[in-house]
């Protein structure tokens, strides 16, 4: 690996000012990309394969896209193994023994990425609210991308009574009702956060106890990661209808939060009154829609699979191809569904070609 540093400081700097213009995303960009492209040889060998050098790569769209499994079959990393890194590893739900891993030898600018942009969007305005949280924490799920974004979520947005409802041995319903009622005793707003199949779960045990709150206004729901095989799936709108039913808060403060191990940034909808809801990002992150097979973008107003230029990956790639089906909308895009059929083959030959650049 070459001795060249990473653009921290202009990163930080970046996600800390107040929106960008086109160029000043591409410069950083740029920036970033030539960074990888010296210090990380599988990348490198990815990108001359795609015929994309530093000279001819001229925007943010033109910077080749890493398929995300591309995490699971090698090291993606510029600096080199640190003992204090944090590793966050994908959950392993297809096979356990391929997970993927993103590795962090520092937590500011993912950090900051996540604050700023919870701050926004999730809080909109209120310093701190109490909070409960429905994933474990980050001593039970240390390699857990989600545990550490939840701790962030507590620790900076949460008042002191904010606490942990659930352990890797489950839920402590009793405990989160107590809370809810004392929320509503109190009048005080309260955000419950966690990951989807968590909130299954607790319709399912709110449903069988025959019990429902009304939580005041100003609470708010912020749910993650879908089923991933740990609860029965619901169709969306059953799920936010029964969230809004049963806790009593709108389906406007019912959010949902996308992304995943391999990105340092996250997407969010305005809430979900209608669904599928739009989901857009912060000024550090851009998205285009492409062909996996040729990693071109799409024509204007088509479906393709999402690809994501995150200045937030300084160590790993900044641009990666999801198996995320989606379609553009005003403002954002909109979220189908996993890729299948020529798709998800598609994905599969972009992830055979990283190997094979990587090897050669």
């Amino acid at each position: 690996m070459n001795n060249v540093a990473p653009p921290v400081a202009q990163l930080l700097e970046f996600i800390a000012q107040d929106g960008c213009t086109d160029a000043q995303f591409d410069e950083l960009a740029l920036r970033l990309f030539a960074y990888q492209y010296a210090t990380s040889a599988p990348y490198r060998g990815f990108c001359q394969r795609r015929g994309a050098t530093v000279r001819n790569v001229k925007t943010w769209s033109d910077i080749p896209a890493v398929p995300i499994d591309a995490f699971k079959a090698m090291e993606l990393r510029c600096e080199p193994p640190r003992p204090d890194e944090r590793v966050f590893m994908t959950s392993g739900t297809t096979r356990a023994d391929m997970r993927g891993r993103h590795f962090h030898p520092r937590l500011d600018v993912y950090d900051l990425s996540m604050t700023r942009n919870f701050a926004q969007r999730v809080m909109r305005d209120t310093e701190r609210l109490p909070m409960g949280i429905l994933f474990p924490d980050e001593i039970a799920m240390p390699n857990s991308s989600l545990a550490h974004y939840l701790a962030l979520a507590k620790s900076a947005f949460g008042t002191e009574d904010s606490r942990y409802f659930m352990s890797p041995q489950g839920i402590d319903l009793d405990g989160l009702w107590r809370a809810l009622e004392d929320a509503e005793r109190l009048g005080q707003p309260y955000a419950l956060l966690g990951a989807s199949f968590s909130f299954v779960h607790v319709i399912d045990a709110l449903r069988k106890e025959g019990r429902a709150f009304r939580l005041p206004p100003g609470s708010r729901i912020l749910d993650t990661g879908g089923y991933k095989g740990q609860s029965r799936e619901l169709p969306l709108d059953t799920f936010y209808a029964e969230l809004s039913e049963l806790l009593g808060v709108p389906r406007a403060l019912c959010i949902n939060m996308y992304g995943m191990t391999e990105l340092s940034t996250q997407f969010y909808d305005d809430g979900n009154a209608t669904v599928p809801s739009i989901k857009s990002g912060p000024h550090w992150i851009r998205s285009r829609l492409v062909d996996p097979a040729t990693g071109r973008t799409m024509p204007a107003g088509e479906r393709g699979i999402l690809a994501h230029c995150d200045l937030g990956n300084f160590n790993s790639v900044n641009t990666i191809l999801t198996e995320d089906v989606g379609l553009p909308a005003e403002g954002g895009f909109l979220l189908l569904g996993r890729a299948e059929g020529a798709q998800a083959k598609g994905c599969s030959l972009a992830v055979e070609e990283f190997i094979q650049s990587a090897a050669s």
